[in-house]
């Protein structure tokens, strides 16, 4: 047991650790899915986030330490979502045929992620700080937090949110569609890349070309609305 703890910490001090401890636990949590014949419920990211957290809490290892060698793998992040254009470019002749209502819903979902989030928050006694860090919600990490610190919010927490929302969406996006009679796959799409980004993006890509390709669509238009319109929306209300 000693020995394994002296690899362990010896590990910790290298970016294997946070290389191998990922990739791991991504692998199982996929393998998992599939077992479960690829149910939201069992989504391989909330897996991956539940056993990951859990490694290092039991064995106390630093976030810092893990980070040094998980950065990686997240520095592949802005790679993986430029290639979303590959399935969107495969799709493009569906996007062309419904560009006006693909712009009308995009700017109807920003609006609605912004004010249904910080309206329930305010409703509930949440701070100033809590309300600005929670309207960017529905956009991808790096562009939410830099919307949070422009308008007033914590980065942190607003990172925090966003993974909070894309796991959500990825895993009861589905059911709620399905619950409201929404069918066509490219509306889905759109809607769950939206209201969930990365998270619920990669879960349609999973299930449906076209509907990830759609996914992927939403998401990006929906941080180019959300950069242009909350800064804009936080100077109206203040």
């Amino acid at each position: 047991m000693d020995r394994l703890y002296t690899l362990w910490d010896h590990l910790a001090q290298t970016p294997l650790l946070g290389i191998c401890l990922t990739l791991a636990c991504f692998v199982l949590g996929d393998w998992i899915n599939k077992k479960c014949k690829q149910s939201p419920l069992a989504n391989p990211v909330l897996i991956s986030i539940v056993l990951v957290s859990a490694v290092l809490m039991i064995t106390k290892t630093d976030y810092q330490a893990y980070f040094n060698g998980a950065k990686y793998i997240h520095f592949l992040l802005g790679p993986a979502t430029v290639a979303l254009a590959v399935p969107l470019y495969k799709n493009i002749h569906h996007v062309k045929a419904a560009l006006l209502p693909i712009i009308i819903t995009v700017i109807a979902g920003c609006l609605f992620a912004i004010f249904s989030g910080v309206g329930i928050a305010a409703l509930l006694g949440g701070s100033r700080e809590t309300l600005l860090s929670l309207a960017p919600k529905s956009v991808t990490a790096p562009v939410a937090m830099g919307l949070s610190e422009i308008i007033g919010g914590t980065p942190s927490l607003t990172a925090v949110l966003v993974i909070l929302c894309g796991i959500i969406g990825a895993v009861f996006g589905a059911m709620v569609l399905n619950l409201v009679g929404v069918k066509n796959k490219k509306a889905r799409g759109l809607a769950i890349g939206i209201a969930s980004h990365g998270i619920g993006t990669a879960r349609k890509l999973s299930v449906h070309e076209t509907t990830g390709a759609f996914a992927g669509l939403g998401m990006g238009l929906n941080a180019l609305a959300t950069a242009v319109l909350l800064p804009l929306l936080y100077l109206l209300f203040t």
